[in-house]
């Protein structure tokens, strides 16, 4: 029983962290790119950083949002699946 809650416990980290990983490299290429050419050009803007990173994150969240609702889906179903052996 406590096995089986362990593999569901990293399950659901493996999950979260995979529905998370898309936008957090889009914002860290995204940062990384707008840090750079702020190198080059010496143009210390706050909003310069900022702006960038949240419409990337926008778009690519809305582009994997298909695949991360069938994940997630998936999970649930799962989840929902394994309640009958966890009532033992």
């Amino acid at each position: 029983m406590e096995a089986k809650l362990i593999t569901l416990g990293i399950e659901t980290f493996k999950v979260a962290l995979l529905l998370s990983l898309p936008g957090l490299l889009a914002g860290m290429f995204i940062g990384l790119a707008v840090s750079i050419f702020q190198a080059t050009t010496q143009i210390n803007e706050m909003t310069l950083s900022f702006i960038p990173k949240i419409i990337g994150i926008v778009i690519v969240v809305i582009l994997t949002m298909p695949w991360m609702l069938n994940t997630m889906i998936d999970f649930s179903t799962n989840i929902f699946n394994m309640m009958p052996t966890f009532v033992e």
